[in-house]
């Protein structure tokens, strides 16, 4: 047979496969319009597992590893479809229910806010740009921040998470295994760093830069151009502070022009950033859930079995339900060989009863899901 004449009854295949597929969904509804009744999970395993063992049979064995993708996919989409009639119970769920009763919450204008470094960091001025009025309290490293709203010390807490140029900022997602806590805000800010030195020093005089790590490697190409010795810092702020405080002339750091006026330091060289479009995510943390207004973004965090397949899966799971993942990002488990816990940012709507449904199948799978928040990102 021809090419055409080929396509031709794979068309007609194509056709019976559709009707077929859409009889299949009416009674896939019926059956989560009765496990709703029941208080039953969406999803059954064993029938799954017993229905792909069942078809693979009755294909050619060259087909049957493709047989069985068509399936996997197959039952996504029935899952899909009944999760919008069931009330899937799990831990995860039942606490974005409870906070979505009576209606998602406004963004308060004053908190108060934890904050790693010193006075000038550019986690205080993205806390600045959320906040109208804030209290602001800093600490020496990320984990001061975490343990400061775990105790109650501060409503929340402000992290660094991801930046446009450098990639993402490991340390605060290593600490996100060990702590606690909710995303309840993000925000991007425009990062430019500036070249600052006490007032009538030269740029030829400077022997050696601070900054910190972040900010260092984001001015690479300025850098690569002198011979000064780097120092990393905790902080952009802090090597600010050091520089006006040091009883040396021929040090300079690297932070930004707030900095300059906060700390009387001179600006050297302007807009040292490799890339003019230089961004930091920045995540605002609580102890407790709290969800509000114009929440259209979610943070996931799950330890995925160490399977073939387990990520093609979840990945399909957004697919299936048409989220936008804006975020994928995967780091190693402590203790263990080859294995990782990934972080999921997508667009989705958290008062689609759907989209909760899926947490709770997710809870309720053979992986381990952290619910990180639902939550409004500030451009």
């Amino acid at each position: 047979m021809e090419l055409n004449e080929l396509r031709t009854k794979i068309d007609d295949i194509d056709d019976k496969l559709a009707s077929l597929y859409n009889q299949r969904m009416k009674l896939v509804k019926q059956v989560g319009e009765e496990k709703a009744r029941t208080n039953r999970y969406v999803q059954d395993l064993t029938r799954e597992n017993a229905i792909i063992n069942r078809v693979t049979k009755a294909v050619d064995e060259d087909v049957r590893v493709y047989c069985k993708q068509v399936f996997d996919t197959l039952f996504e989409t029935s899952r899909a479809y009944q999760a919008r009639f069931v009330r899937v119970p799990s831990g995860v769920a039942e606490e974005i229910r409870s906070n979505l009763e009576g209606g998602l919450k406004v963004f308060p204008d004053y908190a108060t806010v934890a904050c790693q470094g010193v006075e000038g960091a550019y986690s205080m001025l993205a806390t600045n740009r959320m906040f109208p009025l804030s209290d602001i309290t800093y600490f020496k490293n990320f984990e001061g921040v975490f343990n400061a709203v775990e105790k109650g010390l501060c409503r929340y807490g402000m992290l660094p998470i991801e930046n446009s140029s450098a990639g993402s900022v490991n340390a605060v997602y290593d600490l996100m295994k060990e702590h606690k806590f909710y995303i309840v805000r993000s925000i991007k800010l425009h990062v430019q760093h500036h070249l600052l030195a006490k007032k009538g020093v030269k740029l030829s005089e400077i022997k050696e830069v601070f900054s910190h790590e972040q900010a260092i490697n984001q001015c690479k190409k300025w850098l690569g151009k002198t011979d000064v010795k780097v120092t990393i810092v905790p902080n952009t702020a802090v090597a600010a502070k050091m520089v006006a405080e040091s009883d040396r002339t021929d040090v300079a750091c690297i932070s930004s022009r707030e900095c300059a006026s906060l700390y009387g330091l001179n600006v050297l060289a302007a807009n040292m950033q490799d890339n003019d479009s230089n961004y930091t995510r920045f995540i605002l943390i609580s102890k407790k859930m709290e969800i509000f207004k114009n929440a259209n973004r979610v943070s996931i965090m799950v330890n995925l079995p160490h399977t073939p397949g387990s990520l093609n899966r979840m990945l399909n799971k957004f697919s299936t339900f048409g989220f936008n993942l804006t975020k994928l990002e995967s780091r190693p488990l402590p203790n263990t060989t080859f294995e990782f816990m990934f972080y999921f940012d997508f667009e989705a709507d958290i008062e689609n009863p759907a989209v909760v449904n899926l947490f709770a199948e997710l809870e309720n799978g053979d992986g381990q899901l952290v619910f990180l928040g639902s939550y409004y990102e500030v451009a």
